[in-house]
């Protein structure tokens, strides 16, 4: 099975830069979109075409032009849900859960800290709320497939600049802190789990030509429980894939 997870800040620009011919080449299962910054009647009659024949579950946010996730299956699912059930996250369209034969798959877009720090305390609540609905999930023997945009990256090997960005949000220990209680819960990074030393990165800013001198941050993940671990594949960071300031992640599981 083979999921890809892509921030594509803003689907319609997105599409515009032709990023649905590169997602219909790699005949993934499932594709989640984050950072969608649509409703999907917004989108303009040939973009509503590109997605007439695929099976796609919008989370918009309520605010215009801003956050949403969508995902996007050619895999059968059991059931799926939007949101945690707690207004203030939800409002803004942060998650969509989808129900699989093997797993549980949420497609998550994490709040930003922001630079001024304005949204901290929101990010990091919403860190803790997430991780206590997963673990009421494995507490009841299910198994997660977390994906998306974690707008943290864990540890020094996960950004270019990592002393230069220490009090920079994104890489504030308080929120690193967060991705290791995750892994102290019972899941595993799987692109670390076959790539411990690897060093690549899924986001750029667009200023500086940061993208050209390749000075970027992993924020894009999939954390998955520890039980699926054996059945990881392969995962891969497509960062010469163009069309957003992230590339798309692939993750392939081998049951």
């Amino acid at each position: 099975m083979k999921i890809i997870t892509w921030n594509v800040n803003g689907l319609r620009a997105a599409l515009n830069k032709g990023i649905w011919d590169w997602i219909n080449e790699q005949d993934a299962d499932v594709v989640c979109l984050q950072e969608i910054k649509v409703k999907p009647e917004q989108l303009q009659p040939e973009q509503t075409q590109i997605f007439s024949d695929t099976n796609v579950l919008w989370h918009p946010a309520e605010r215009s032009g801003y956050s949403g996730v969508a995902t996007i299956m050619q895999d059968e699912y059991r059931g799926f849900s939007y949101g945690l059930g707690i207004p203030r996250y939800d409002i803004e369209g942060r998650i969509i859960q989808t129900h699989h034969s093997d797993f549980t798959l949420f497609n998550v877009y994490f709040p930003n800290g922001q630079r001024d720090l304005s949204r901290l305390s929101y990010k990091l609540e919403f860190y803790a709320d997430l991780l206590e609905y997963c673990d009421q999930l494995h507490a009841n023997g299910e198994l997660i497939v977390l994906c998306g945009d974690f707008n943290t990256a864990h540890t020094e090997i996960d950004l270019r600049n990592p002393k230069q960005n220490q009090n920079t949000s994104g890489f504030l220990p308080e929120e690193r802190a967060w991705i290791d209680r995750y892994l102290d819960h019972g899941f595993v990074d799987a692109y670390r789990t076959l790539y411990p030393d690897e060093v690549k990165y899924t986001w750029w800013t667009y200023r500086f030509g940061a993208r050209q001198r390749n000075i970027g941050w992993r924020l894009d993940y999939f954390l998955v429980s520890e039980k699926l671990a054996p059945v990881i594949k392969e995962v891969k960071i497509h960062d010469d894939i163009l069309g957003s300031d992230h590339c798309p992640v692939s993750l392939t599981l081998q049951f």
